[in-house]
């Protein structure tokens, strides 16, 4: 059984079909996750919806600007938590609200206090709901989606599991407009790619994410040890369906075992960088190289990119300019500049500190 998971709701799951928060829909979400806590299972709960509870509040607009969505965010949020906390009341249960920006895993001690909050919310039994700081939120720093929001918690928490509920049942084997196209129960993530021709990068009308970015998601996960469960939130006790080890939706299986904290970091560090490294062929082969335990040395750097310092996240790139890794930085970039090429300079990226993928 899972001890400890995220649950990540889309706004097609708790919007209507004008795009207004459903508290209908919210309550059984609630209602589910509550009798997750009373088995003794920690959840952490990322919700969509706030977009869509401003625009309740403050009526449509017949075309809403960028400024509106920021509007309705800010307004909304305020009433998604006090829906939230309310209904976790009426069960005896307390709620948290930690409102996140992509900045906040991209600074290692942001990255600490965010892990350390949730931890300490966790263990005094309270139900951490997190969402994108959407009002605040600069264009450079934005996620992707809530599914992407949701892969860096888990991983950033070691979850057992992260749970997306959407309004589709999951990966199909054939087109979704197809009569005769099944659910696929069960896919390994090194198999992913050989199931997903059918998928289409359709969204929702009111979301940002889709099923292109959930498998995006599930990929990065599989290099931490997270399943991954896409199923259809609307289904009754759902949530409580996939803990329980029904076959509902669709599991994405990780191949490798849990990896170590700081790799599971790096693993999602797309958009977080803040320089780079280039390499050169010898040293790209020597980092590729399952087999090997390697850290990236001088002599292998042909040229770097950003003011990076020590201790932030930079990416790998080949002679090509494609990147292929990621890794904490034990130089400053000022400092890897002077040591470019040379034999017995230190080390640039210690393996321990170092992502391939």
């Amino acid at each position: 059984m899972y001890r400890r998971i995220v649950i990540k709701v889309g706004t097609r799951v708790l919007t209507d079909e004008r795009g207004f928060f459903d508290e209908s829909s919210a309550e059984s979400i609630v209602r589910q996750i509550a009798s997750l806590r009373r088995k003794g299972i920690e959840v952490i709960f990322v919700s969509s919806g706030a977009v869509g509870s401003g625009r309740e509040l403050l009526g449509r607009k017949s075309r809403e600007t960028a400024e509106d969505r920021q509007v309705f965010a800010a307004v909304g949020q305020a009433h998604l938590m006090e829906t939230y906390s309310a209904l976790f009341k009426k069960r005896r249960m307390r709620t948290a609200q930690v409102l996140v920006t992509k900045a906040d895993f991209r600074d290692r001690n942001h990255y600490h206090n965010m892990r350390c909050c949730f931890e300490n919310l966790l263990r005094a039994g309270i139900v951490p709901v997190v969402n994108e700081n959407d009002a605040v939120a600069i264009r450079e720093l934005v996620f992707t989606d809530n599914d992407e929001l949701a892969g860096l918690v888990a991983a950033q928490l070691r979850a057992d599991a992260l749970l997306l509920l959407t309004s589709t049942d999951g990966l199909l084997d054939g087109p979704p407009d197809d009569p005769k196209a099944r659910r696929i129960p069960e896919i390994d993530a090194g198999d992913i790619d050989r199931f997903t021709r059918f998928v289409t990068k359709d969204r929702t009308a009111t979301g940002r994410g889709g099923m292109i970015s959930k498998i995006t998601t599930a990929k990065r996960l599989a290099s931490a040890g997270i399943p991954v469960h896409i199923a259809d939130g609307r289904k009754k006790n759902i949530i409580s369906g996939i803990t329980s080890g029904k076959s509902v939706g669709t599991v994405i299986r990780p191949a490798r075992r849990k990896a170590s904290g700081i790799k599971r970091h790096l693993a999602h560090a797309e958009g977080l960088a803040t320089g780079s490294v280039t390499v050169n062929d010898c040293a790209r082969d020597i980092l590729l190289e399952k087999s090997r335990v390697a850290s990236l040395l001088p002599v292998g750097v042909t040229g770097t990119t950003g003011s990076f310092q020590k201790g932030d996240i930079i990416a790998i790139r080949n002679s090509k300019g494609k990147r292929f890794g990621y890794g904490l930085a034990r130089l400053g970039a000022d400092t890897v500049r002077k040591h470019i090429g040379k034999n017995g300079g230190p080390i640039v990226i210690h393996y321990d500190h170092l992502y391939i993928g």
